[in-house]
């Protein structure tokens, strides 16, 4: 075991997108003295859904850095100069990378910033009075005054399929999908849950894959259609800092319901997947008489209420939501893309009072992303949905996101933070507000009294 005793400015916690931009932000900032710990051995975003032609859905300019700092060394176009690719990237016309292409501009980025250590899988934060000790699976221990979570969300699983995955049996969660493709290929029939870009992904791949492995293929959606991300220019100004403002202003249960309401703008399937899996379901029916294609199935407003196993695979006990009937089917292997959740680690347990979390136990964020009691040593990223809204997952608005943090940290604002970036208001302007009248029904009584 290795007790340190330099203690640092700031040590952030998991290696994601955020945390890798603000560790790329904070490196030409003489002043701060910072540490970044990640548990896996090297950067790798999303591996089981790195799929050869998907992109993001966000531009290029959403990178590590360009939105606080053009300039730095960092950027996603710096990365294509020095790779011998920004000719290639530039003549493709396309602002959207290929999410193989972001993964591997992260990992040139990490590769180049001394504050990064892989291989540190955190075990224990806790407080010595003075500063944070945080402690490493390999019995290492560093000092900070300042803690940034970035150790994102985990995938969450339905509580009816919760025992299938559990079993690793061919039931799994879309995070897994690539490393287990050639299992899941092989079975007689795939059923895929979800309604967004992952669950679109991985059933355009099945489809595409389905020729040469016979299999049957189905698609579940409990929404009640394959709906688009909504992509309007007006509507992308909610990924804006007044507009988080504003939703930080509202009430948390109008917060809950809000959210709920905004699924399309940041859970959406993307106009170009969608087009590409009609495309695909076109192609196959070509020849055929009548509508639909043989082998596979797509159902809308349909709820997974049951997944037992059996013998051949599972038995699905579905629900139609507008019909409100029950009904049944069998699949050899289940895949769902029902997304990701954001929650605290264990390893926070020791400083939990220090944490200010709201009454669900989930972080409670203030307007500088801080989550600490005092305010002013930990931050977390890519935790406050419920807080700050659907641009908490948003890459677009991460590098926001960290200048907020520095600029928190230090005093002064190392990166200019945007105030005002729309066109709209959001909430009532001061200048619309009703003024307060002041009464005249004293004078008046007194004018007619004489």
């Amino acid at each position: 075991m290795t007790t340190a005793t330099h203690v640092h400015d700031l040590i952030g916690i998991g290696l994601g997108p955020f945390n890798l931009g603000l560790a790329a932000l904070a490196d030409p900032i003489d002043e701060l003295d910072c540490l970044f710990l990640e548990g896996r051995e090297k950067f790798d975003w999303h591996p089981g859904m790195m799929l050869d032609e998907a992109t993001l859905q966000v531009p290029f300019l959403a990178d590590l850095v360009t939105m606080a700092d053009p300039t730095s060394r960092f950027s996603f176009l710096n990365f294509l100069k020095q790779t011998g690719r920004i000719y290639p990237f530039y003549i493709r016309e396309n602002f959207l990378p290929h999410r193989r292409e972001y993964n591997h501009y992260c990992q040139w980025v990490a590769e180049r910033l001394d504050s990064v250590r892989f291989g540190q899988q955190v075990v224990s934060v806790e407080h010595d009075g003075e500063t944070y000790v945080v402690t490493t699976a390999s019995g290492e221990t560093h000092l900070t005054r300042r803690l940034v979570l970035g150790t994102g969300t985990s995938p969450r699983v339905p509580e009816c399929a919760a025992a299938a995955v559990a079993e690793n049996g061919p039931a799994l969660h879309s995070a897994d999908y690539l490393t287990r493709r050639d299992e899941l290929v092989s079975r007689g029939s795939i059923t895929v849950v979800g309604s967004g870009q992952s669950a679109a992904e991985v059933y355009l791949d099945l489809l595409s894959a389905q020729p040469d492995h016979d299999y049957q293929l189905a698609w579940l959606t409990r929404s009640p259609r394959f709906f688009s991300m909504e992509y309007t220019k007006l509507t992308l100004e909610l990924t804006s800092p007044e507009y988080s403002a504003y939703f930080q202003s509202l009430p948390s249960q109008k917060r809950e319901r809000l959210l709920k309401s905004q699924q399309s703008l940041y859970k959406g399937i993307s106009g170009d997947t969608i087009d590409a899996i009609h495309e695909a379901l076109y192609t196959r029916s070509v020849g055929q008489s009548g509508g639909g294609v043989t082998g596979t199935t797509l159902l809308t407003n349909t709820e997974v209420r049951g997944v037992t196993r059996t013998e051949g695979g599972y038995h699905l006990a579905l629900h139609h939501v507008e019909q409100e009937e029950d009904y049944e089917m069998e699949t050899e292997a289940l895949v769902l893309a029902t997304g990701y959740r954001a929650g605290l680690p264990g390893f926070l347990e020791p400083i939990r009072d220090r944490l200010r979390l709201d009454d669900q136990g989930r972080y409670a964020a203030s307007a500088t992303f801080s989550v600490d009691t005092a305010d002013r040593e930990i931050w977390v990223q890519n935790g406050e949905e419920h807080t700050h809204g659907f641009v908490a997952p948003d890459l677009g608005m991460g590098a926001y996101r960290s200048s907020v943090i520095l600029a928190a940290i230090l005093g002064r604002e190392p990166y200019p933070v945007e105030k005002r970036v729309a066109f709209q208001e959001f909430g009532v302007p001061d200048r619309f507000r009703i003024q307060p009248r002041v009464s005249t029904s004293s004078t008046t009584a007194v004018t007619e009294s004489r």
